[in-house]
């Protein structure tokens, strides 16, 4: 009867670790597949794009149950100083009871996510094997591993969501690359890992004290943060460079409309103020905000932009 009773809780538990408010970002990555696709003249199947979104959602889902695992069972979840982007959910020190929960739904997340990249190896030809491998690769190993090797920390983010979600829903879904997929999956590559480095800003201090060893506490929060900068600037870029290689269509501009906020965020990154270095959280907060509303913004600009070109 316990059992009974407590599994809608362990439910609730696995779904708010899951942080179902961040997993918008899969869908619009892998979207910029299909949209690549159309804006080259290529069909696709409804089944194969439905597939490829799901995998992407599963994907997320996966390293963010993971990661919920990870950080509860190393206690850095009682050490960060938790906000709205950054420091977990918090689900599992409200209900420890479901870790085991969390983790089982970590695998079968993972598990699906194997069960369509099998799918498209049979459907596509061994070329999906390597976005395959890569992409379980860093799932498994971003939270335990990754984050202990500060470059391959910064980059692994924006590989996951841009090079494997992008080019390698492209490739899925039409068998083949195209400049145009490349160009598409360059913006989230350097956008997803800006994101990850600003977030980890409010928890150096926490994560230093569990062996983590990330950029952010090689560089300090100011000088991060104007990395982070630079990271969204050589996003917003990338259209300009690949209209003129003729990778994106002239409607790939579109993206810029998100230009202003970017130039807000830019200048708040650039000039953050020296007590962020003590860990003053309330300078960092609002960019933070901003930085997603960047960062979702621009990647739905560029799919309209996309799917205008079709």
């Amino acid at each position: 009867m316990r059992e009974t009773v407590a599994a809608p809780s362990r439910l609730r538990t696995c779904l708010h670790s899951s942080r179902p408010n961040f997993l918008l970002l899969a869908p619009l990555c892998a979207g910029l597949a299909l949209t690549a696709a159309w804006a080259d003249g290529l069909g696709t199947s409804g089944l194969d794009a439905l597939l490829v979104l799901l995998g992407a959602l599963l994907a997320h889902a996966a390293v963010n149950l993971f990661n919920e695992h990870h950080d509860y069972r190393s206690g850095l979840d009682a050490l960060t100083q938790r906000t709205a982007f950054s420091g977990g959910s918090g689900a599992l020190q409200a209900s420890p009871a479901a870790a085991r929960a969390v983790l089982a739904a970590a695998q079968v997340c993972l598990a699906g996510v194997v069960g369509i990249g099998a799918w498209f190896l049979w459907r596509t030809g061994p070329a999906m094997l390597l976005y395959g491998l890569a992409g379980v690769g860093l799932v498994v190993a971003y939270t335990g591993w990754l984050t202990r090797r500060p470059w391959l920390c910064l980059m692994a983010p924006g590989v996951g969501f841009g090079l494997l979600m992008v080019a390698g829903g492209y490739q899925a879904l039409t068998g083949t690359l195209s400049a145009t997929a490349v160009s598409a999956a360059l913006v989230p590559t350097s956008m997803v890992s800006a994101l990850l480095l600003l977030n980890q800003l409010p928890d150096i201090e926490a994560d230093r004290r569990v062996g983590r060893d990330h950029l952010a506490i090689r560089l300090g929060p100011r000088r991060a943060a104007r990395l982070v900068a630079l990271l969204m600037v050589a996003a917003f870029a990338v259209v300009p460079l690949a209209w003129q290689l003729g990778a994106l269509p002239s409607t790939a501009w579109l993206m810029w409309l998100a230009l202003p906020l970017l130039a807000w965020l830019v200048r708040g990154l650039w000039r953050l103020p020296p007590e962020v270095e003590q860990g003053e959280l309330a300078p960092l907060l609002p960019l933070m905000g901003s930085n997603v509303a960047v960062l979702l913004g621009s990647l739905t600009l560029l799919n309209l932009g996309l799917i205008a070109a079709a």
